[in-house]
Order: structure tokens, then C-alpha cells, then sequence
């Protein structure tokens, strides 16, 4: 049986990505009100929201949901991660998310969650799964961008929009999985570099 990566650098960015989302909870609603993405925000010079809006949750099921999340990957790819790699990591696709949000959302005015972000981590870790020779981490992979692209051909869930509030965003979970796997690429290029030598 696997044993769960339990060294300070593999759960450390995990769990001050806990450590805020739950904090932030607790203060709001002052935390929605100058953290949460809000397009006609951003563009009065407010960029500071393409990030923070991402550790913000709509009710208390959208945290325990995306806390659940941020566990679950860890279990399944924490081996592979370093703390400070993992929340630089974190921030990318956090950006990436958001632009993607902003350039091409133009209809989506506010929204907070991590959602698109863990996209982007599952992404990077199903990569690094190929990267090290486990074949199920091309099923991950696979198996991510159908469901990414079955949410872009049908629509959002309404189970999960009713327990957590508001519209699932699947643009988020889109270019949040968009930009994780754009940052494996050189994990997977150095892998089949590495495979034809």
C-alpha cells in the first residue's frame, strides 16, 4: 500500500494553501469584498484579485469541496512536490486561470475557488507520473481533459452549483487544466528526450 509523502517539504505548500483558504472564510465577508476576482475591479488597476479571488469560497461546502481537493492531490502527487515549486506553482496556474478568465470570459464578472487552480495541479501531476514511467498517469491525463472538455460541451454541474451557491465556472477549470499542462511540457520533453537516448 503507498504510503502517504508525509515529509514537511511534500505537505507544507498544501497546507498554507489550507491554512488561508480557511482563514480567508473567517473574514469575510471583508475577504469578498476587496480580494474576490471581479472583472470591472481588475480593470480600475485592482490586479491583485487575478490572484487572491482564488483562495476565496462562495459557502462553507465550496471550501470543504476544494479543501477535499487540495488533499486528494496531495495523497495522489505529493511525492513530487516541494514546497516552494508547489505554491510558485500554485500561483502560475492561479494567473494563468485568471487571464484566461479575463480575455476570453468576458461574461464572467466575479468568481472565487480553487477549482481551476487543482485543475492545473492534476494536470502537473498526472505529467509527473508519465514523467517517472507510471503509465496511469497518462489515464489521468486523458481522462482530465474529458471531463474539462465534457463541462465546455454540456455545461456545469447543477448539483454541485446548488451545494456551493452559484455557477460552477468551467472556463476556470478550462484554462486552469490548460495551464497546468502547458508547464508540464517540459517535464514530458525531458522524459521521451531522456527515453530516446
Amino acid at each position: 500500500m503507498p504510503r502517504l509523502p508525509l515529509h514537511f517539504q511534500h505537505y507544507a505548500g498544501p497546507l498554507l494553501i489550507l491554512l488561508l483558504a480557511g482563514l480567508l472564510y473567517g473574514l469575510e465577508p471583508w475577504s469578498q469584498e476587496y480580494l474576490q476576482y471581479d472583472r470591472l475591479l481588475i480593470q480600475d488597476g485592482q490586479w491583485w484579485r487575478l490572484l487572491t479571488g482564488h483562495l476565496l469560497h462562495t459557502n462553507f461546502n465550496h471550501l470543504l469541496l476544494n479543501s477535499a481537493g487540495v488533499l486528494l492531490l496531495w495523497a495522489l502527487h505529493g511525492q513530487y512536490y516541494q514546497y516552494r515549486s508547489y505554491l510558485m506553482f500554485m500561483l502560475i496556474c492561479g494567473l494563468g486561470c485568471s487571464l484566461g478568465l479575463y480575455l476570453f470570459s468576458v461574461q464572467l464578472i466575479w468568481y472565487v475557488g480553487l477549482s481551476g487552480v487543482l485543475h492545473g495541479l492534476f494536470a502537473w501531476g498526472a505529467a509527473m507520473d508519465i514523467r517517472h514511467g507510471i503509465k496511469s498517469g497518462w489515464l489521468l491525463l486523458l481522462g482530465l481533459w474529458v471531463k474539462v472538455l465534457y463541462e465546455q460541451w454540456v455545461g456545469p454541474s447543477a448539483e454541485v452549483a446548488e451545494l456551493i451557491g452559484a455557477n460552477v465556472a468551467i472556463d476556470a477549470h478550462l484554462f486552469g487544466a490548460a495551464t497546468g499542462t502547458v508547464l508540464a511540457f517540459p517535464a514530458l520533453f525531458r522524459h521521451f528526450s531522456h527515453k530516446e537516448k
